[in-house]
């Protein structure tokens, strides 16, 4: 697992894989050497020094490190309702600087200097996973047949890459998107659940609090979560 510092530095050791695991909190990770594969809710990515990662609230994500290992800066950040990303900031050598004394205004830097840089992968199990966060997801089994592969393979590819199922990437990204609704609007936990693809609200209430560790009526009441660079493990 990375060894993370009193600091918002983490080093991470050469070659290791790191489970998949959840954040709650939104934040930024700044590669400031050697890299990693990183496969999370949005994608995957192949990030090195310069790159800049942003990890939307409850990201959840698998990471192998390249033989050299890497070093990072993680700050706590402000997203709203959307999806992990890549990108680079026009300016890091002063959110670097920044971040040793002040990370509110390391993380102001950030967010106003980053642009998005690159694309996430897109070989098949990342095809298969934009097809399992679809709002109309596509099954296993049928994305296998469209594809030209046995449904045993699919899964193979699959957890190989993201180390999760597709089963569960699915449950993960169907309890993702109703959170995502609950805190961002005002509609009804009913019609929420129809929305996002439960067959009821008792369904969603259950994938909602496994996930994120609260019920969805909880989360309506405004409960915040003071952030931490800890993992939960998935």
């Amino acid at each position: 697992m990375p060894n993370f510092l009193p600091t918002p530095c983490c080093v991470m050791d050469p070659g290791i894989i790191i489970p998949r695991h959840i954040h709650a909190q939104a934040y930024a990770t700044i590669v400031l050497d050697g890299g990693y594969q990183e496969a999370g809710e949005s994608g995957r990515w192949h990030v090195r020094a310069g790159d800049v990662l942003l990890h939307a609230p409850f990201s959840a994500h698998w990471d192998q490190v390249t033989p050299r290992g890497a070093r990072v800066l993680n700050l706590p950040v402000q997203l709203s309702n959307q999806l992990s990303t890549c990108g680079q900031v026009d300016d890091l050598d002063l959110v670097i600087r920044l971040a040793m004394h002040d990370q509110t205004e390391a993380a102001i830097a950030l967010m106003q200097g980053w642009r998005q840089s690159q694309d996430a992968l897109n070989d098949a199990p990342d095809l298969l996973a934009q097809a399992l966060s679809a709002a109309d997801p596509l099954g296993v089994q049928n994305w296998a047949l469209e594809n030209g592969v046995s449904r045993v393979t699919a899964f193979r590819w699959f957890r190989s890459v993201y180390g999760i199922g597709p089963t569960q990437y699915r449950v993960e990204a169907r309890a993702r998107a109703a959170w995502q609704m609950i805190v961002n609007s005002t509609t009804s936990l009913v019609d929420i659940a129809t929305d996002a693809g439960y067959a009821d609200q008792a369904h969603m209430n259950r994938d909602i609090k496994t996930f994120t560790g609260r019920s969805p009526g909880a989360w309506r009441t405004g409960y915040g979560l003071k952030h931490s660079f800890k993992t939960e493990a998935n």
